[in-house]
């Protein structure tokens, strides 16, 4: 069963911020879009780049009143000792959430559970709407990293199709580009 258009389940965190440990609940997140980024494990190899190029495009999110919170099954601590050791990692100011209780990786079906990755995550993705719905969903393994610039399109898309019933947005949209009104008259037009 997918998990778009479900409600985010209840739950409570700790989350590494801005020199700062702060509180992530399902309800903090509610009122704006926010992105769930999974990631494997603090302290490895892909992840910073994914984190740090989120990082780079973190102003546009913010502009696109989109909050991030990169998740991982490590401890909020070791999410400041990363922070705070790693160039790439410094850049960071969005929320890096401590999941040890596997909490929210079970509930986005992430969580690794055989073999030598047992207890990580695999890198997930999702678009979560103010309402707190699912809206988007990417989920690979570990070996793939991911683009902030694909993401932010994806954003894009999904924020104007809430805001623009009855319209979608084909292959390679990007804002300002032509959507489409779905309709008897565009069957076969395509």
């Amino acid at each position: 069963m997918s998990l778009i258009d479900t409600q985010v389940p209840t739950f409570k965190a700790n989350a590494y911020q801005n020199g700062k440990f702060v509180p992530v609940t399902s309800e903090s997140i509610k009122g704006k879009w926010s992105v769930f980024v999974f990631f494997p494990a603090a302290f490895t190899f892909v992840c910073p780049t994914e984190l740090g190029d989120l990082a780079d495009n973190y102003a546009e999110f913010q502009k696109l009143g989109v909050n991030i919170y990169g998740i991982s099954t490590d401890t909020h601590f070791t999410h400041k000792a990363w922070h705070d050791s790693s160039p790439e990692m410094g850049k960071v100011n969005y929320a890096l959430v401590g999941d040890f209780s596997h909490q929210l990786a079970k509930a986005f079906d992430v969580l690794i559970t055989e073999g030598d990755d047992a207890g990580l995550c695999l890198r997930g993705t999702f678009v979560i709407n103010p309402e707190g719905v699912i809206k988007t969903i990417e989920v690979h393994p570990d070996g793939i990293g991911r683009d902030a610039k694909e993401l932010m399109r994806r954003v894009k898309a999904a924020q104007y199709i809430a805001a623009h019933p009855g319209e979608v947005c084909p292959a390679k949209w990007n804002e300002g580009a032509t959507t489409l009104k779905p309709s008897f008259d565009l069957v076969g037009k395509i």
